[in-house]
């Protein structure tokens, strides 16, 4: 039955996770949002308004994990925005958030695409800069067949990737990097129509924690809406007062369902791997106390494992959250009372 129920545990742990990632999705998707990080990272909206962003240019419903990203190798032509393009012999990977935009200077569609990723390491195997140009690149040859057919490549439509990093390494912390095509006279003089060859931009976005945020920017707007310390009413209160965004019934509640799931995650995250913990400190402990040859070492040891173990249990919780390791360790200073280098060599033990 204990087996049971730790896989019962394990199952709603996974869940939660899931529903969080999916809310946060579902929140980013609000065009009033969306309207923020382009006006920040899109220069083709640099001096618009972001209430003319959300209601005139961005156009339809965001499609959230609704698009899957790899081809078809088989050779099938790309359908419409919102059919399928996988690969049918590749695992399906969709973008977060795509959706069509309006260019104000031309009034041509933009095709602009934006992926969250929130994982603990910046570089998990590969550099997140390279998929992210890999997903400009899809987007661009995704429209064979929907923008353009046979030799009009005239047609192209530029595209964008926005990556929204949580945990970047320090010096991409409150950072905003733009990766496009630029031109470059190896000899000669030759100058050929940016709209020609700027066609699609790679961008990264590097968060920190919402007090080191420069006012009213969008870093700010990012950093206090995805922070999981930051209570709904002051997330609420600081998209309201700052940045003049109007709190609906649909925003406020999104926004609260995010920072539930993210304290639900949380809070059963720690009790699975105190459980763990617990277990592997009362072996130890266990050990201790007989190596003292005393009943009541024996006692102590077990004590002592307890606790310890909770402390190994909330790690794991926290890193499975995605918290950055400055996090964790304030965290375990406050919930067990430790000074900064004990909590440092429990990460340290722990890893």
């Amino acid at each position: 039955m204990q087996t049971e129920s730790m896989i019962a545990r394990n199952i709603r742990v996974t869940d939660e996770m899931a529903r969080y990632d999916a809310a946060c999705k579902r929140l980013l998707s609000e065009k009033i949002i969306l309207a923020w990080i382009m006006k920040s990272c899109v220069e083709e909206y640099r001096d618009c308004d972001v209430n003319d962003i959300a209601n005139r240019y961005i156009e339809g419903t965001p499609q959230v994990s609704e698009e899957p990203v790899g081809p078809d190798e088989a050779g099938a032509l790309v359908h419409a925005a919102g059919a399928e393009d996988a690969s049918l012999y590749e695992g399906t990977v969709y973008y977060d958030i795509r959706f069509h935009a309006i260019a104000p200077s031309t009034g041509e569609p933009i095709r602009l695409i934006l992926n969250v990723e929130a994982q603990n390491d910046f570089y998990p195997g590969y550099p997140l800069i390279k998929r992210a140009l890999y997903y400009c690149s899809r987007l661009i040859s995704s429209q064979y067949g929907t923008e353009f057919t046979r030799g009009h490549y005239e047609k192209i439509r530029k595209v964008y990737s926005i990556w929204i990093c949580m945990n970047p390494p320090q010096n991409r912390k409150n950072s905003i990097t733009r990766y496009r095509i630029a031109e470059e006279n190896v000899t000669g003089d030759v100058k050929e129509r940016k709209a020609d060859y700027d066609l699609l931009t790679a961008v990264l976005i590097g968060l920190s924690e919402p007090e080191t945020s420069p006012q009213a920017d969008v870093l700010k707007l990012l950093n206090v809406l995805l922070s999981s310390e930051t209570r709904a009413e002051e997330k609420c209160r600081v998209l309201e007062t700052e940045f003049e965004i109007s709190m609906t019934q649909q925003l406020e509640s999104e926004v609260s369902l995010m920072c539930n799931l993210s304290k639900g995650v949380e809070e059963r995250g720690i009790q699975k791997g105190i459980e763990q913990g617990i277990k592997k400190g009362i072996e130890q402990g266990i050990e201790q106390g007989i190596e003292q040859g005393i009943e009541q070492g024996i006692e102590q040891g077990i004590e002592q494992g307890i606790e310890r173990g909770k402390i190994y249990g909330a790690i794991e919780a926290y890193r499975s959250i995605s918290l950055p390791e400055a996090e964790i360790l304030r965290h375990l200073c406050e919930r067990f009372q430790l000074t900064e280098p004990q909590a440092r060599e429990y990460l340290r033990q722990e890893k």
